[in-house]
């Protein structure tokens, strides 16, 4: 049961790219933490959160061939660092594209799609991964 309440808790943060940004030294970052990276000062009170556009550019990629079970049915796959406009970086698999379509400065956009199964009739969870700008 305490699996479900976290999925249920979590359902801003899978459903949107939300993030913060401290108020002290201005830096947005993704996922959200107790303290700011970059001027060490902690959160509370401090964080305003923010919904980051989507928007990014891929800054690495690596063609994935062996995956973790719960993504063995997805390989080979596209796994990439993502700067978003707004300024952090993030790990993401990129689709519906041929690898060959990917490279350092590739622009991408979020979107939403399925992540894993648990068991053939468990809970679904979804969550970002990014395709390429049309």
């Amino acid at each position: 049961m305490t699996e479900l309440s976290r999925i249920w808790r979590e359902t801003e943060y899978r459903y949107n790219l939300i993030g913060f940004k401290c108020m002290n030294c201005g830096t947005s970052y993704f996922p959200p933490r107790d303290i700011c990276p970059k001027c060490h000062r902690e959160s509370i009170g401090k964080m305003e959160k923010i919904k980051f556009s989507g928007d990014g550019e891929v800054i690495s990629h690596t063609l994935v061939h062996d995956a973790a079970p719960a993504f063995k049915r997805q390989v080979p796959y596209i796994l990439a660092l993502i700067k978003l406009k707004e300024g952090p970086v993030i790990t993401a698999q990129i689709v519906d594209c041929d690898p060959g379509d990917v490279d350092i400065g590739t622009k991408v956009h979020a979107v939403f799609r399925k992540i894993r199964q648990d068991g053939d009739s468990g809970i679904i969870e979804y969550g970002y991964k990014f395709v390429i700008n049309s």
